[in-house]
């Protein structure tokens, strides 16, 4: 979708810069004080410019959202990796920068990428956010996400519990 301010597209190695920003920005506004500072810290450095490109080279599905030629934001998808949920298509990760958040631009996001998996034949769409992060489990509610299993992942020796929302069909 192009219109004169908004661009949702597959991202290019030429974002690379910008989704390492993106990405950065993203997760000390979404992540500190719910994540350990240096395990925060770590994340974000395992997300510079190479690891993008590399993601990229492997064929990643990235989407990035710019506002009016602006990065504002990103979103990865494909099959469905979480057991258990009967969805077959999966938003990896969907972040804004943290001016860009309440505005509108994640659900446009969120419903390109739906539509890109839709059109890749993948029935049903789950996401996954760490259950700490309620603002984010806020936005997938609103989206009409319904809780259909929790989940657990350590980090840093800590068991982080995650929650899982899905959607049967495009339309559900």
């Amino acid at each position: 979708m192009t219109t004169d301010l908004i661009d949702l597209r597959a991202a290019r190695t030429a974002d690379c810069e910008a989704l390492a920003g993106i990405h950065s920005e993203a997760w000390l506004g979404a992540y500190r004080g719910v994540l350990h500072g240096v395990d925060l810290q770590k994340m974000i450095s395992r997300r510079g410019t190479d690891w993008w490109r590399g993601a990229l080279a492997r064929g990643v599905d990235i989407k990035i959202l710019s506002i009016a030629d602006v990065p504002a934001g990103y979103a990865t998808c494909g099959p469905c990796r979480l057991r258990d949920t009967g969805m077959e298509g999966e938003i990896y990760e969907l972040y804004l920068k943290p001016e860009y958040q309440g505005l509108g631009f994640g659900r446009m996001l969120f419903g390109h990428v739906r539509e890109t998996l839709s059109a890749g034949n993948l029935s049903g769409l789950a996401v996954q956010v760490l259950s700490d992060n309620q603002p984010a489990r806020a936005f997938y509610k609103a989206l009409g996400g319904r809780l259909a299993a929790k989940s657990w992942y350590r980090l840093g020796g800590r068991r982080m519990e995650l929650s899982i929302y899905a959607w049967p069909d495009k339309n559900g």
